[in-house]
């Protein structure tokens, strides 16, 4: 590779290159969603990569919902395959308001256990079909942990510009949960 390539390559990224678009951390006060707008159409696909926890207790894990440009109709599905080591659950939705994007431990359980989650977009700005996630997640709260697999729809062929993520329900996200949207780049 010449200089110019070299020079062209580390200012404007390689094919297949993650650029990071913007990155949400949850202060003190807890947030009750969040929210990525203005998403450029300038990538292949879209990956979301977080660390949570919500600040109710009722459930060892909850579940997160995800709407793409504001969306509230029944227009998105999602199939779930989830695991504890000692047990494996699967399921799915149609018609649903929303889609899963994985799971996360709440206050009652291990003090300071956060779940991890990478949710793949794909395709997203494509006007020519209907949007595709999959998602791998998981979460350890003093030796029962579980792991959750999904895939989802969004039965529309408008490219995604704002992402809108929150807990079942009233809950909130605790303090340093963390949210980062990567822009994979285009060949």
């Amino acid at each position: 590779m010449n200089i110019l390539g070299i020079i062209a390559s580390s200012k404007f990224g390689d094919a297949g290159d993650f650029e990071s678009i913007a990155t949400v951390s949850v202060g003190s006060g807890g947030s009750t969603s969040i929210d990525f707008t203005s998403i450029s159409s300038t990538y292949t696909h879209l990956q979301l990569r977080y660390i949570a926890r919500v600040t109710d207790t009722p459930n060892a894990f909850d579940i997160n919902f995800i709407r793409f440009n504001s969306d509230t109709g029944s227009n998105y599905a999602y199939h779930y395959l989830t695991g504890t080591g000692s047990a494996a659950n699967a399921g799915a939705g149609v018609s649903q308001t929303s889609t899963w994007g994985g799971i996360w431990p709440y206050n009652g359980t291990t003090a300071s256990a956060f779940g991890a989650g990478v949710i793949d977009i794909l395709d997203y700005a494509n006007t020519n079909k209907y949007k595709t996630i999959r998602v791998l997640s998981g979460s350890d709260v003093n030796g029962a942990g579980e792991m959750f697999y999904n895939s989802g729809l969004w039965m529309s062929s408008s490219a995604i510009t704002s992402i809108n993520i929150k807990p079942v329900g009233t809950k909130t996200y605790s303090q340093y949960s963390h949210f980062a949207l990567y822009g994979i780049r285009s060949a």
